[in-house]
């Protein structure tokens, strides 16, 4: 009896010979999208691609979907990049996507309709978000290729408009697979740096096909959340992008959007010398109308209007002294009345009044006052009245209370 295997040992045997076809393992499948499937779980996408003739079971896993720029469409006809083998538990023949992109105008522009509809729908285009670019930036950020036209055309016209700019490039890939993730590295690092005031995203012109990155959905977010403004210049005059709709400020080609970023030094120094000679031209005219007008009075004239005015002026100031006189007689006559008052009242207070109507004060030999009721026997003791004092000696000390008893 012939020797058999099993059919997982088949399915494995087939899946590794197919790992060792080199055709098989670098693909890009064209082909017609249907029975396309987002699953709800994991996120994989599962579809069939299919021509006039034949089709094949396609896969693209999440971590590889969400990078898309497009939403995948029943219709749409693609170009697929990746490997093909088996599908060991079910014996399937299926492609493994790694990118896709739309091919054919038709194909394209329908994901470019779709996706335009959804970012406008959630108003990343709305012009309420549009912000204005600065008069005068200190420092430009520059996301585009390093090799690129595009990038010689903007430092050439910047240079020669406004070279005080100072020009900052990220350079990017701007084709290709790893231009999406390139592009938005470069966006966001720009936005992160607080001396870029101004960010601008710029590529020469190509084919649809060529321009096809900055369609994308994750770019377009991150220019939406960009702080600092962002213009947009992409391609020619023609070609319109989803990065056009979300920037603040389109140009249509490099070199338009270099001239839109930056003043100009010639208009702006012509602009100063006109203020300039305004200016200059209203002094003059001013100063000849005044001339003119001091060269039409009579010297008699004036000499009358100047003593008019002087005498006004004199009247005025001895009605000042007047009134100043015046008020200072009133609050001296208010000073002396209160003076009086108070030296009334402290006359009422004095204790030496007294001793004029023939009082006397009791005085130790401190001539400190004493009252009667502090005296003792034998203690000496003064007199004092009005003009004379009296030195004596205390021989008995009574209360009132023993006097009356």
């Amino acid at each position: 009896m012939a020797d058999y295997i099993d059919v997982t040992a088949l399915n494995r045997l087939a899946r590794q010979v197919l790992a060792q076809c080199e055709p098989l393992n670098n693909l890009i499948v064209c082909g017609e999208i249907s029975n396309f499937t987002r699953h709800y779980k994991s996120g994989h996408l599962y579809f069939t691609l299919k021509d006039a003739n034949s089709s094949v079971k396609a896969v693209m896993f999440r971590d590889k979907a969400r990078l898309l720029n497009f939403e995948p469409q029943n219709g749409m006809l693609v170009l697929a990049y990746g490997n093909a083998t088996l599908y060991e538990r079910d014996g399937a023949f299926q492609v493994y996507a790694d990118y896709m992109r739309p091919f054919g105008a038709g194909a394209a522009q329908m994901a470019f309709d779709a996706l335009k509809k959804k970012l406008e729908s959630e108003g990343l285009f709305a012009p309420e978000h549009k912000r204005p670019l600065p008069a005068m930036p200190k420092c430009i950020g520059i996301v585009t290729s390093k090799t690129g036209a595009a990038l010689k055309d903007v430092c050439q016209v910047m240079g020669r408009r406004w070279p005080l700019t100072r020009l900052l490039l990220a350079p990017v890939s701007v084709q290709g697979l790893e231009a999406e993730a390139s592009i938005l590295d470069g966006i966001r690092t720009l936005d992160a740096r607080r001396d870029v005031d101004l960010i601008l995203v710029t590529r020469g012109g190509g084919s649809k096909e060529d321009l096809w990155v900055f369609n994308s959905e994750r770019i377009a977010r991150a220019v939406y959340a960009c702080r600092k403004p962002v213009v947009s210049a992409v391609g020619h005059e023609i070609d319109y992008t989803i990065l056009d709709y979300v920037a603040d400020l389109r140009a249509p080609t490099p070199s338009a959007a270099a001239e839109l970023c930056v003043p100009d030094q010639v208009q702006l120094r012509n602009e100063i010398y006109n203020i300039g000679q305004n200016i200059q031209n209203s002094i003059q005219s001013t100063w000849q109308m005044c001339y003119n007008k001091l060269d039409t009075v009579r010297p008699e004239q004036a000499m009358r209007v100047q003593r008019t005015a002087l005498t006004a002026r004199r009247r005025q100031i001895m009605d000042c002294i007047i009134q100043t006189t015046r008020c200072a007689n009133d609050i001296l006559d208010q000073k002396k009345a209160s003076l009086g008052a108070a030296a009334g009242v402290a006359a009422s207070l004095n204790p030496y009044a007294v001793l004029s109507r023939g009082y006397a004060m009791v005085l130790n030999e401190a001539s400190d006052c004493l009252a009667v009721r502090y005296l003792h026997p034998g203690q000496n003791i003064i007199l004092k009245g009005d003009g004379a004092q009296a030195e004596c000696t205390v021989n008995t000390v009574c209360s009132d209370r023993e006097d009356q008893t």
